[in-house]
């Protein structure tokens, strides 16, 4: 039976009331659908700011909620960790507890600032600033700031983060991008740096600077001797002294090795002179290393902004240029940059590009100067003197080649080529039926340090099928002096048969200690001496000394430079057992000695 069947049998009085019950249980049904969704809502609500509060408390970030004075609302454990003030000793407080007092006031403006102009809104900002701690500690925290308005005020969340660890990570970086590693001074990027924002400041005051390139004299010295730990520490020390007399915006650089560059900002010519004679006078206090003293000089090169150059790339170079320039003036002082020193070096560097390419052209040749005996008035040797003829520059002088071969290490391949050649030209003189004699060539210092010296003076004997006892090499003092192997390799050099001389004596270190121990057969007198010897009687006397003490040991002694009859007089009356210079002859391509040389010499007037 269906709803309306049932309705038609009803009584109509009756309807009314089942239609009241209907609405009645329908508005229960639905006040109770709400309420299941009011409950369910509230449960929700409390489960999210559970969650909230899980996530607010167990982050390691501190979350900090202020109103608009500063006063702290809520404070997580984070911030706990990371300020060390607990909940209740921070809930109520201004915010700035954690901002270090000389911030404060900066703080207040900018909080006051913000709120007199700006729309609330998210911040976002993420931005890096100092923190204090409970303890009065700072350290460096990184902040992302928010905000929101209700109708009672302006809220403030901050969630702020220790980067102590990453600013430590960000230093020590730097350390190693823009520090030297031994000595903690600027490297060359950071200095090259500290050049171009100089020139940029400059450039708008119109301020001007120096640069000051310095290298410490015979460093190679102290490694050889005491090791490169002593070395090390030498490097570290000199890096202290410049630090001391330093102000406080001049940049100190380690270029490498024992290279050293100063920027002095906002300095003219002679205060840039001062500091240089600063440095110099700091090394006038001896080093100590294992009980001993040592004593070490610098040389340093000044350039200028803007006289000498306006980029970064100039004013380094020429101030290298002063640098070479105070070497070549003896070592120990400061050289300012000029045209003409620019003009010197830039000679020197040609030529020393140019050393090994003259070789391989054949640029170079042998001259050699007749050595007479003074009792037999006969040419009894020659002396092996090696030409440059440059292409552009003609005839280059050896006293201005010779050092700069030395330095570039072409040296060797030159002395092995002197020494090839005197040994096939002296060869070639016998076979041609001139008198057997020696031809003395000199052993530069790079030579003699190397360890196949006696192999390579063995070569060349081979090659010419000359006799070791027609060969006769000249070593200089400081060379067998600075050498540990150097009676092992003078021992062997002698045994080969092979003449042994020291060249300029008395013009080195002269211990008479050497002279008994190295196995020499002759002593050659500097031309310094000789040349001065009628006129300065410490230099006769000198000269007397050294042919006395000469013979006394049984050696040779045999002068150099001989320009004059009065010179010749005074070396005979004296004993001297050689002599050699332009009152006999000029150094002589081999074609003259073969005319010059002949078995009956012309007697010496």
């Amino acid at each position: 039976m269906d709803i309306i069947s049932i309705t038609d049998k009803l009584s109509p009085v009756f309807l009314p009331i089942i239609l009241s019950v209907s609405l009645l249980l329908a508005t229960l049904l639905f006040f109770c659908s709400r309420k299941r969704q009011k409950l369910q809502l509230k449960a929700n609500s409390a489960e999210s700011e559970k969650k909230f509060e899980s996530i607010f408390e167990s982050t390691t970030d501190a979350i900090i909620v202020a109103d608009h004075q500063g006063i702290i609302l809520q404070w997580n454990s984070g911030a706990e960790a990371i300020f060390h003030y607990s909940k209740d000793e921070a809930l109520g407080s201004n915010l700035e507890i954690i901002i270090p007092k000389p911030l404060r006031e900066a703080h207040r403006k900018g909080l006051k600032r913000y709120l007199d102009t700006a729309v609330p809104h998210v911040i976002g900002t993420r931005v890096e600033l100092i923190g204090r701690r409970k303890d009065g500690s700072e350290f460096p925290i990184e902040m992302s700031l928010g905000t929101w308005k209700t109708d009672k005020c302006i809220f403030f969340s901050s969630i702020i983060r220790d980067i102590t660890e990453r600013k430590d990570t960000e230093a020590k970086i730097n350390t190693l991008v823009y520090r030297d590693s031994l000595t903690g001074l600027a490297n060359r990027r950071l200095f090259i740096d500290q050049i171009q924002a100089a020139l940029d400041q400059a450039d708008g005051n119109k301020q001007s600077f120096s640069l000051l390139y310095i290298d410490l004299d015979h460093f190679k010295i102290v490694n050889d001797t005491y090791g490169h730990s002593a070395g090390d520490q030498l490097l570290i020390k000199t890096s202290e002294r410049f630090q001391s007399i330093a102000r406080k915006n001049d940049t100190i650089s380690r270029l490498g090795g024992d290279e050293f560059i100063l920027l002095l900002p906002n300095t003219d010519d002679a205060e840039a002179a001062a500091h240089a004679q600063a440095i110099l006078e700091l090394f006038e206090e001896p080093f100590h290393f294992q009980q001993e003293e040592l004593f070490i000089t610098p040389s340093i090169g000044i350039s200028r902004f803007p006289s000498d150059g306006n980029d970064v790339e100039t004013l380094i170079k020429n101030a290298d240029i002063a640098l070479y320039s105070a070497k070549d003036h003896g070592k120990n002082n400061f050289q300012f940059f000029s045209e003409e020193t620019n003009q010197l070096v830039s000679r020197k560097s040609k030529l020393a590009m140019d050393l090994k390419k003259g070789l391989e052209r054949g640029e170079f040749s042998l001259h050699y100067q007749p050595q007479i005996d003074l009792k037999t008035e006969k040419t009894v040797g020659l002396e092996a003197l090696l030409r440059w003829t440059h292409p552009k520059w003609g005839n280059v002088s050896p006293a201005e080649f010779i050092p700069i071969a030395e330095e570039t290490g072409s040296i060797i391949l030159i002395g092995e080529f002197v020494l090839r050649q005197a040994c096939l030209q002296n060869m070639a003189w016998q076979k041609a039926g001139l008198p057997q004699f020696r031809v003395a060539v000199n052993i530069s210092s790079r030579q003699f340090s190397q360890s196949n010296l006696t192999e390579t003076v063995q070569a060349a004997l081979s090659e010419s099928g000359l006799a070791p006892r027609y060969l006769e090499l000249e070593l200089t003092e400081s060379i067998i002096q600075d050498s540990p192997s150097a009676i092992s390799t003078m021992g062997k050099l002698k045994a080969m048969g092979i003449h042994l001389s020291i060249d300029d004596f008395g013009t080195g270190y002269s211990s008479l200690r050497y002279l008994k121990l190295f196995p020499i057969d002759t002593l050659k007198i500097d031309q310094c001496f000789t040349r001065n010897l009628t006129t300065d009687p410490k230099d006769a006397a000198l000269v007397d000394t050294i042919i006395q003490m000469a013979h006394n040991l049984q050696l040779n002694v045999i002068a150099e430079g001989v320009e004059s009859a009065e010179q010749l007089q005074f070396l005979k009356q004296q004993g001297c057992n050689q002599a050699q210079g332009y009152y006999f002859n000029p150094p002589l391509p081999p074609e003259k000695i073969k005319e010059f040389y002949q078995p009956a010499a012309k007697s010496i007037q």
